[in-house]
């Protein structure tokens, strides 16, 4: 059982952004410090890549734990209507495998990052090898 009723629960879901979180905020700072220039959300590539970097030819993404599956402490599913987040969940899951086989298809070096990663002061430091080892 909810301890919340439906309207509050839709209106604290309608405040989870897609775009511009912290996680992506930090990757986007750090990078651009360091000299990387980059496209947001290019909409001329499959999944609309948090971070297109069109020089060396690699896609960024920074994926929220919980909403992309990860499998770590972040991503424990709610008690309650399992059987929808299960769906919800599996089918991000699914759709992001797809997007990253098209853009691999496509020549595209695909890079993920996850929002627990960033804890970790090396996860930057190796996505910038990553970046440049083409």
């Amino acid at each position: 059982m909810d301890k919340i009723t439906k309207e509050q629960r839709s209106k604290l879901m309608s405040g989870v952004k897609s775009k511009n979180t912290l996680p992506e905020l930090t990757v986007r700072q750090f990078l651009f410090n360091k000299g990387f220039r980059y496209r947001l959300h290019s909409k001329k590539l499959p999944g609309k890549p948090d971070l297109t970097l069109t020089k060396y030819k690699t896609t960024v993404f920074i994926n929220g734990c919980f909403w992309h599956g990860h499998g770590c402490k972040k991503s424990k599913l709610p008690s309650t209507n399992t059987k929808f987040w299960n769906k919800k969940i599996n089918g991000n899951i699914e759709r992001d495998k797809k997007v990253y086989k098209e853009l691999e298809n496509l020549g595209w070096k695909v890079l993920l990052i996850w929002e627990c990663d960033l804890k970790n002061e090396t996860t930057l430091k190796d996505l910038i090898k990553k970046i440049r080892n083409t």
